[in-house]
């Protein structure tokens, strides 16, 4: 079974991922996760998460894969012992300490290796199947032989998990201490700074104030800003290579973002599975990840050395979230507006419903009160539109930027 496993920062992201095509998600609690700033999941938002997933036959991955100190390890099972109780479907760990005492202490808990532990090659992946992880989520630096070897490696009942979208950090499989050096706040702990996405330039000792650019940017040089992943046209390659989980990164990332990339990924699945010798996917389709944030992408390195470094730090997209879909009645929508849109502005459906990509011109909207409205510039305000083409309650409406 291949499975799309899309990021949840909250519970709006968690409904946005399953509404639009994921089979898992992936999230964390309050603490032990490598993104402390999102705003994650309270205990009893984590029981709920979990339930509303389970009745829709989802499955949850709880992270904890910071790097622990010995005065963590008990809030940590005893946390862990709480995921197992509600029925998380497994966690996601980095530390080989806590890896070794949930095996003694949880043992029917499902753990899955993180990206953090940097596996690399079918040794340590046999290492650490040993050592009880029943998935292993790929170091970001193999490539595509290295997956074939890996899982040829293995046992059939351990999976493999790789990412295929989104931000790469620009150390070796996440391990960066850059954060931490210019904020004193430790990526390894979940509180990243995203440094290397700041400008820089280089400056000779002697020569106080006189900087030079590295690059031919004279605003500074973006050495350390690597470029995102963006694998959709290729999953062909990494599911017959063995990988069984195809994972999207982007828990900091907006609920449009999510949105956008796993219906991307959803379709793309779905066109594989019903024709995996003839895969390909149609022009549209490649052009969807452009419609929201992103820096210049590549492929990692999963062809061979990567082209990592980007120029600019600063993400682009050619279209913009313009309104969620509240409700419909016959042939009218009620939209819940985001950005601003005018009367005689062409809006294209974000949707996993045939609806998906379909434009149309607005050519009327009122409040929910009966007031005339030109110009939906109030946000969250409630709209009522005409639709020609079916909508549903979680579908998005975006214009070109």
């Amino acid at each position: 079974m291949i499975e799309l496993l899309a990021p949840a920062g909250n519970r709006e992201k968690l409904d946005t991922a399953v509404y639009f095509g994921a089979d898992a998600v992936y999230l964390a609690g309050k603490s032990f996760g490598l993104r402390a700033f999102c705003d994650n999941f309270t205990d009893s938002e984590m029981v709920e998460a979990v339930k509303y997933c389970h009745e829709l036959g989802k499955k949850v991955y709880v992270t904890l894969n910071i790097y622990a100190y010995d005065d963590d390890m008990p809030a940590i099972i005893e946390y862990a012992r709480f995921l197992n109780e509600i029925g998380a479907d497994a966690v996601i760990v980095s530390d080989a300490g806590i890896i070794a005492c949930l095996r003694e202490k949880i043992p029917d808990l499902a753990i899955h290796l993180s990206t953090q532990a940097n596996a690399t090659n079918g040794e340590a992946a046999k290492f650490w199947a040993k050592q009880g992880v029943e998935r292993i989520v790929l170091a970001r630096e193999v490539n595509i032989n290295n997956i074939k070897r890996i899982r040829d490696a293995l046992p059939p009942e351990v999976e493999l998990e790789a990412f295929v979208h989104g931000a790469m950090c620009v150390a070796y499989s996440g391990r960066c201490l850059l954060s931490s050096v210019t904020t004193g706040r430790s990526g390894n702990r979940g509180e990243c700074a995203q440094s290397c996405r700041w400008e820089y330039a280089l400056m000779e000792k002697t020569r106080n104030g006189e900087y030079f650019p590295i690059g031919e940017d004279g605003r500074g040089t973006y050495i350390l800003n690597s470029k995102d992943l963006n694998m959709l046209g290729y999953i062909n390659k990494l599911i017959e290579a063995g990988v069984t989980s195809l994972k999207i990164e982007g828990r900091a990332k907006t609920a449009y973002y999510l949105a956008t990339v796993t219906n991307a990924y959803r379709r793309a699945v779905d066109i594989y599975k019903n024709s995996p010798e003839n895969f390909s996917l149609p022009e549209d389709l490649l052009n969807e990840p452009y419609k929201t944030s992103h820096r210049k992408f590549n492929t990692g390195f999963y062809f061979g050395e990567a082209e990592q470094f980007c120029e600019s730090a600063k993400p682009c997209q050619t279209h913009e979230m313009c309104a969620v879909v509240k409700s419909v009645n016959g042939s009218e929508a009620i939209i819940e507006q985001r950005n601003r849109f005018k009367e005689g502005d062409e809006l294209e459906i974000l949707s996993p419903s045939e609806s998906f990509g379909k434009v149309f011109r607005v050519c009327e909207m009122r409040a929910e009160s009966g007031e005339r409205i030109a110009d939906a510039k109030l946000v969250q305000q409630s709209i009522v539109i005409k639709i020609p083409f079916p909508l549903f309650a979680g579908d998005i409406l975006r214009k070109k930027a």
